[in-house]
């Protein structure tokens, strides 16, 4: 028994004539009938009553139609399903990015996304720069929002912003009052900084900021995650840089101020060239629209 055995089956069983079902299947009725005789063969149960006149479903016939009609509609859904897959209008793409790119490019690329593929479920991966390299060089991510990477010929990669640094620290602190921040007010203060080994970018700017200041950082405590960091700095612990878009999420405790010739910091879309997953395709193509 195949899917074609059940449409010669139901032809008969929705139209209860021989000759109209053959018809339907461009088939003459001598073959159609023994085809119909096969099927109760192989299932060895009767399907049909039939006399000169008549053709009537059994009991058991009326159970095997609606049986039969939702394997059908399951088969031709999958049918459908698997080109759609294939085409990128189906199926699941896992989206990692920045904790900070939340508040920035994220919602909208996702937005964006979801209109024109509705039927792609996004797994969204929350994640710190140093796993979205790993995850991504691992074939665990199939697109993510990140630092612009250095030389790296397996990613194809398209610009979506250019972050600003920028100071926080108390409200009650000296320099709260201050219009811009430079390197030289920062040479005696209590550095939060996000450690090497997470996001290498986002350190290495920070360094080479007071590096150019001729200034030596006294970097006190290293969190992984720029919340943390955000919330050590509110128990007065010390004072941070962190990306501009961070800012609005600071408490009515915290003040963020400008830097004189603050580091910026490039945020791109990354996928692996090689990817296989056809659903990366239109996210690549929302951000470089966005980005001309």
């Amino acid at each position: 028994m195949d899917t074609r055995h059940m449409h010669y089956f139901m032809a008969l069983a929705e139209t209860l004539h021989f000759g109209r079902a053959a018809k339907l299947l461009h088939m003459t009725q001598p073959p159609f009938s023994r085809q119909i005789a096969l099927i109760e063969q192989k299932l060895g149960v009767k399907l049909f009553e039939r006399n000169s006149r008549h053709v009537t479903l059994t009991p058991a016939g009326k159970h095997f139609l609606d049986d039969c009609r939702t394997v059908i509609a399951q088969f031709d859904g999958a049918c459908r399903d698997v080109r759609l897959v294939a085409s990128g209008m189906k199926g699941e793409l896992r989206f990692g990015f920045m904790m900070h790119a939340a508040h920035s490019v994220v919602p909208r690329l996702v937005q964006r996304y979801s209109e024109i593929r509705p039927d792609v479920r996004l797994v969204l991966e929350e994640r710190t720069p140093t796993e979205i390299d790993d995850m991504l060089m691992a074939g665990k991510l199939d697109a993510a929002v990140t630092f612009a990477p250095g030389y790296s010929p397996h990613l194809r990669t398209i610009h979506l912003a250019r972050e600003k640094l920028r100071m926080i620290l108390r409200a009650d602190h000296a320099c709260a009052n201050k219009r811009v921040i430079g390197p030289d007010d920062l040479c005696h203060e209590r550095l939060i900084v996000t450690p090497t080994s997470v996001a290498p970018t986002l350190r290495s700017a920070i360094a080479s900021y007071f590096a150019a200041g001729g200034i030596s950082p006294n970097f006190v405590l290293e969190p992984r995650l720029q919340h943390t960091i955000i919330k050590l700095v509110a128990e007065g612990l010390g004072v941070a840089l962190i990306p501009e878009s961070l800012c609005s999420m600071l408490d009515e405790n915290l003040v963020c101020k400008p830097l004189r010739t603050a580091p910026t910091l490039d945020v791109v879309l990354c996928a692996p060239i090689a990817s296989a997953n056809p659903a990366v395709s239109a996210l690549m193509d929302i951000a470089a629209q966005s980005s001309c």
